[in-house]
């Protein structure tokens, strides 16, 4: 058995228990952060923030001209960038058209389920520090722009902005990774590096696999292609995020396997996983841009029900929700949306989920925002 940080000390001989391979592989990266890109961070730590901003820029867009001045390490990573062996654009199109069928059933089936689930582990700790809750509705609506991108056609190609996107957060991960070791509030003793590989590929499982199940569960409808198309896409827009290969799943299956073991690996939900759920599900009527206070109060208490429902009693009562009863909540839901199907066509259920994904995503009149944090606290960072 290796020797894990601290708060994992209770979950990782049960982890082991269970499928000892898995466990210490889990373990394993929580010492692992992004093993290409944080040495490149660590060396041009002294470059001027509009620099690194500019530089950034042209790096993931291309712009060679501009990547020519700056540091040749920089430089160097971004040319050294290869597509993956596994990589196959075509098999990406099923689960585009899915998703735009889709699209309003997954994006509950993520906001509800999918991101409150990701703060089940020690990354929380991570969002809590820096004081990201402040900021969770603009957080809430950058992951669905990148959700939203992702699933276009050809957006994971080097032009468009799924691939951009992801390729930027890899970065915004890599900046407060360095930004927390820096200083002298993370401890890497009890919690291993921040935002670690573990919790990247823990959350990336969740992401991928946990969202076909929980959309499933709100009456969504995949062919097994589908489901494979959309796993196809998630993994690689987890590698453009920076996720070793070695924690990144494969299958749906492998998928199933990493989250079971993250699972008992992981400490239970404290205060900070609280924190960050909660604040994401009370951010859901300002994202959606219901402004009526009593509209406002019935939203968040079914979006309280329909996450409960979803993610199971013991979680949510980890994340400290308020006591709601779900008994029929998730058939009441499943009703009503295939109700809404079969009196519309099609092409008017995708039409409308593409009109809902635009207006409740970021999009910043500039175009994709290449800022990144110059302090691990966002309140003292300047703005990005």
């Amino acid at each position: 058995m290796l020797t894990p940080p601290t708060a994992y000390l209770n979950g990782y001989p049960k982890a082991c228990t269970a499928d000892a391979e898995a466990a210490d592989n889990y373990i394993h990266h929580t010492q692992i952060g992004d093993p290409a890109l944080d040495p490149v961070l660590e060396e041009i730590a002294d470059l001027p923030t509009g620099d690194f901003h500019r530089f950034l820029k042209a790096g993931i867009e291309s712009n060679d001209e501009m990547l020519r001045r700056a540091p040749e390490v920089l430089r160097n990573f971004f040319r050294d960038y290869s597509e993956p062996d596994w990589l196959d654009h075509e098999a990406f199109r099923p689960g585009v058209r899915a998703f735009h069928v889709n699209a309003d059933l997954m994006l509950a089936a993520f906001v509800a389920g999918v991101l409150v689930e990701g703060f089940s582990t020690t990354i929380s700790k991570s969002f809590a520090m820096t004081g990201r809750v402040a900021s969770t509705s603009r957080r809430l609506r950058q992951n669905n722009r990148q959700l939203m991108e992702i699933f276009y056609p050809d957006g994971l190609l080097p032009e468009g902005d799924g691939w951009r996107l992801s390729y930027r957060v890899r970065f915004v991960h890599g900046r407060i990774r360095q930004l927390l070791a820096a200083s002298d509030q993370w401890d890497n003793e009890v919690y291993g590096v921040p935002l670690h590989a573990a919790n990247l590929g823990f959350a990336i499982s969740v992401f991928s696999q946990r969202l076909l199940d929980y959309a499933a569960l709100l009456g969504a409808r995949f062919t097994p292609d589908e489901q494979a198309s959309i796993l196809a896409v998630w993994r690689y827009s987890g590698y453009l995020m920076g996720i070793p290969e070695s924690i990144l799943y494969n299958t749906g299956t492998e998928a199933k396997r990493i989250h079971r073991i993250a699972l008992l690996c992981e400490p239970p939900p404290n205060e900070d996983s609280a924190l960050m759920a909660n604040a994401l599900i009370k951010s859901i009527p300002s994202v959606a841009k219901i402004t009526d206070p009593v509209e406002q109060r019935k939203t968040v208490m079914l979006a309280y029900r329909v996450s409960r429902a979803l993610i199971g009693g013991q979680l949510a009562d980890g994340f400290q929700y308020p006591k709601t009863r779900v008994a029929g909540v998730l058939f009441g839901f499943r009703t009503k949306e295939r109700l809404k199907r079969w009196m519309k066509s099609s092409k008017l259920v995708r039409a409308g989920n593409f009109v809902q994904m635009l207006d409740i995503s970021i999009f910043d009149s500039d175009g994709i925002g290449y800022r990144m944090p110059d302090h691990f606290h966002h309140e003292n960072s300047s703005p990005w």
